[in-house]
């Protein structure tokens, strides 16, 4: 036993990190590439080894060893050699069964014999077989490419798919390379490496994939770099009217592009071009329940060669479905955080395609590329009248009572007050509760119902420092372009969705003109069903680097 390391590694894959150690930040930067956070109290945080977080590492190139060795080189106990079996055994099933194309026919290829056995009597990969196997290969039906890989994935060998794309129809683009007063636009050292991860020489081995970066650190650019290395039609989907428009202006701003090449594809514009930038919303619009979804033939309307799922994590159960149906398109998707809350991430990696690259946040603080960021949990009493209220209440209605508690008003206020210089964002989960604070502090506030031009017009007002206090609701959660922000105050989220704090702190994370910290603060009430989800929440920030201060309501002055 070595006393000084600060991890504990036990036969159940579990992983247990000592939060006061001094090697606690090297331990966690050295093990979250290949494990997963599962709980962050203040001692003691818990990883898990699984096959997702393995075969995600060792796409991005990660070897066994070397997450062998991790584990052992901060362990104080000797890691159970269980464990080092079912990593080398995970490992070894990454890429042991591939797809390809021989003349002109799709196979399932492996050099294994008794795998390619197994996976034909398989009654996942019954309906997507057309033949028995014979020389180490069986064929399958290249209309069912995604299904294959996701019944694979669920037998538990994750596939290579090296079948190759179609090249799509032909566009000229190119980042911009200067000219007037406009500076080129270079990639950054990280964003040239994720293209190339994705690219991969332009061979069957990239094409297909997830480049998870923080908000405010340019994954817009990345999209840009992907198509400038395709240069062939392509479709961009995101998550609201908002995030088109800025897309495009992006697009318009970085790259060759011009607005003749690039359309709207919402339910305001139905605008197809060469590059057509869509919402998720629209593409799953159905007019009942059981109609077909009306604009599900735009996947197959301009030749795209390329596809880009921004908030990749937001994928709806629907568009995972047509996915699997145009598996011969490159994909690229972007994100902050692989978590989702439906735990559908296998169907990620199966569908869009493995992790292709991944930085800590911490390390593009580290660089300057991102903010620095402090972050506050203000815990806050529930008034006296409410607490037979909520002692009585279901778990629902708990976590309501508790998220709305009007103490937390007069937080918000002094907090407001505090940050009276800066950009302050306020956001939150409850249309009332927001209102409230909206008339308290007298400040614009955006939702759902608030039309797309108003919105446009109260982000550029903000964006230009002509406002500095808005209140959003979870409209503001993503793919929302508010660079000045440097104050955030959460008063409500959604249950224990930890992408959704995730994506709440990038909102700050772009670099400030003068340096500044970024503030992040998560209003809670003490002893409640908030503070319970609160810490849910963190997790993923914590596995970041982050730590939150926990502060009683009488520190904010």
């Amino acid at each position: 036993m070595d006393p000084s390391k600060p991890l504990i590694v036990q036969s159940d894959r579990t992983v247990l990190l000592e939060a006061h150690s001094p090697a606690y930040a090297e331990a966690r930067d050295a093990i979250s590439p290949f494990t997963e956070l599962e709980k962050s109290p203040e001692h003691i945080h818990t990883y898990r080894v699984t096959p997702l977080s393995v075969w995600n590492a060792a796409a991005t190139g990660l070897a066994c060893d070397a997450m062998v060795e991790a584990l052992e080189r901060y362990a104080k106990y000797p890691v159970p050699s269980s464990v080092r079996q079912e990593i080398e055994g995970w490992v070894s099933r990454y890429g042991r069964v591939r797809l390809e194309t021989h003349d002109g026919i799709m196979m399932l290829v492996s050099e294994d014999a008794a795998v390619l056995a197994e996976i034909s009597r398989s009654k996942l990969m019954e309906p997507y077989l057309r033949g028995e196997v014979a020389d180490g290969r069986v064929p399958v039906d290249p209309a069912y490419r995604g299904h294959v890989k996701q019944a694979l994935i669920r037998v538990g060998y994750p596939v290579e798919d090296l079948a190759g794309y179609v090249t799509g129809g032909p566009l000229d683009v190119a980042l911009r390379n200067g000219g007037g007063e406009r500076p080129p636009v270079e990639l950054r050292p990280y964003q040239e490496t994720s293209v190339a991860a994705f690219w991969q020489g332009g061979t069957v081995r990239g094409g297909s994939g997830v480049i998870v970066l923080p908000c405010g650190a340019g994954k817009t650019v990345v999209g840009m770099g992907v198509m400038a290395r395709c240069r062939t039609k392509t479709l961009v989907l995101t998550t609201n009217t908002i995030a088109v428009r800025q897309w495009r202006d992006e697009l318009l701003d970085k790259t060759d592009l011009t607005a003749d090449d690039v359309g709207e594809y919402t339910g305001e514009t139905k605008d197809v071009k060469s590059v057509t930038i869509a919402t998720y919303q629209i593409l799953t619009y159905r007019r009942a329940r059981t109609d077909k979804f009306v604009h599900f033939d735009l996947f197959r309307r301009n030749d795209w060669g390329l596809i880009v799922y921004d908030e990749v994590h937001l994928l709806p159960a629907p568009v995972f479905r047509i996915t699997a149906e145009i598996q011969a398109t490159r994909r690229l998707g972007l994100t902050a955080t692989l978590v989702r809350e439906d735990g559908k991430e296998e169907d990620v990696f199966s569908l869009i395609g493995p992790k292709r690259f991944d930085v800590p946040w911490k390390v593009l603080e580290g660089q300057g590329w991102i903010a620095t960021a402090e972050c506050f949990e203000v815990r806050v009493a529930m008034p006296d009248e409410m607490r037979m209220e909520y002692a009585l209440a279901n778990s629902r209605t708990k976590f309501r009572l508790a998220s709305e508690n009007e103490r937390k008003t007069g937080v918000v206020r002094r907090l407001v007050a505090r940050h009276a210089e800066d950009q302050v964002l306020v956001i939150g989960q409850y249309i009332g509760q927001l209102e409230m604070l909206a008339l308290v502090l007298d400040a614009p506030l955006i939702m759902g119902k608030t039309p797309t031009k108003e919105r446009q017009v109260l982000y550029d007002k903000f964006r230009r420092g002509e406002l500095t206090l808005l209140l959003v609701s979870k409209v503001g959660n993503f793919a929302v372009d508010l660079p000045d922000a440097s104050v955030l105050i959460q008063v409500s989220g959604t249950y224990g969705s930890r992408q959704e704090e995730a994506q709440r702190l990038g909102r700050i994370l772009r670099p400030k003109s003068g340096g500044e910290i970024a503030m992040f603060y998560s209003v809670v009430s003490r002893d409640t069903r908030d503070q319970d989800f609160a810490g849910n929440r963190q997790l993923f920030l914590t596995e970041q680097g982050y730590s939150y201060r926990i502060v009683d309501e009488h520190e904010i002055a």
